[in-house]
């Protein structure tokens, strides 16, 4: 019989949309003749939980913690072997999450990190949302790889907000001129590429509207980063990250 490598559980709903694209994503890049050659994956989409960035940036007391550690346990109940958050900022709450998880969780700042150091780049602008930003967790684990974090301005950061929260979540066209003014602000600071901290930024790259020659997508590093962890092999994703070893 062929082994059907590890179970992925998806602890997804975080926004629901680049939920869905992350398992489009996944089910694209790997390499499968038939469909049980594909990845089983358990998703966890629990919409309702409490928005991460209002937590911590003290706007809510509703804290997303105990709903996101009782997802995982629902996942690992029902057999998934290693866990991906396609959220950002719910990586604020990574180690307190981990400590309690049966199975591995991958780390998509982490793993985004990683690749930035292997393909060579020494400073980065992080277009995220504002607990992302923050939380501070790109600026601490790129800086432990070496790696310069640059940050939007103020009136830039409430124009990447607004692209996400008011633009992506509510299903309207975004704003691209200011998000473009946004990230030639960053790049003429000494940026050499600019990540997508938000995995519904990524929804902007997959809509074509992003060179990712400029753009590091953390979606796309944790869907390839996924995919290996399971026991797969990936494919067709940019030459960079076909590259890439965990």
């Amino acid at each position: 019989m062929r082994d059907s490598g590890k179970t992925l559980g998806i602890l997804g709903g975080l926004g629901p949309m680049s939920s869905v694209y992350f398992y489009e994503m996944l089910t694209s890049h790997t390499y499968a003749l038939t469909d049980q050659e594909h990845l089983n994956i358990l998703i966890s989409s629990r919409a309702d939980t409490p928005d991460r960035t209002d937590f911590i940036l003290g706007k809510s007391l509703d804290n997303p913690l105990p709903i996101m550690k009782s997802e995982i346990a629902r996942l690992v109940g029902a057999g998934a072997d290693v866990i991906a958050i396609p959220c950002n900022t719910a990586h604020y709450f990574y180690d307190s999450i981990s400590e309690d998880s049966a199975v591995p969780i991958i780390n998509i700042v982490r793993q985004t990190a990683i690749f930035c150091k292997r393909t060579g780049i020494r400073r980065v602008g992080i277009l995220a949302t504002e607990g992302t930003v923050a939380s501070g967790s790109y600026s601490k684990i790129f800086g432990m790889a070496g790696i310069d974090c640059l940050v939007p301005d103020a009136d830039g950061q409430r124009i990447i907000s607004d692209v996400i929260y008011e633009q992506i979540k509510k299903g309207i066209a975004p704003d691209m001129e200011g998000f473009g003014r946004v990230a030639e602000s960053l790049m003429s600071r000494g940026c050499e590429r600019l990540v997508l901290g938000c995995t519904e930024l990524s929804l902007l790259k997959r809509n074509g509207e992003l060179d990712s020659r400029i753009y590091v997508d953390s979606l796309e590093v944790l869907a390839y980063s996924s995919i290996r962890a399971c026991g797969k092999e990936p494919v067709g994703f940019n030459e960079e990250l076909m590259s890439f070893r965990i």
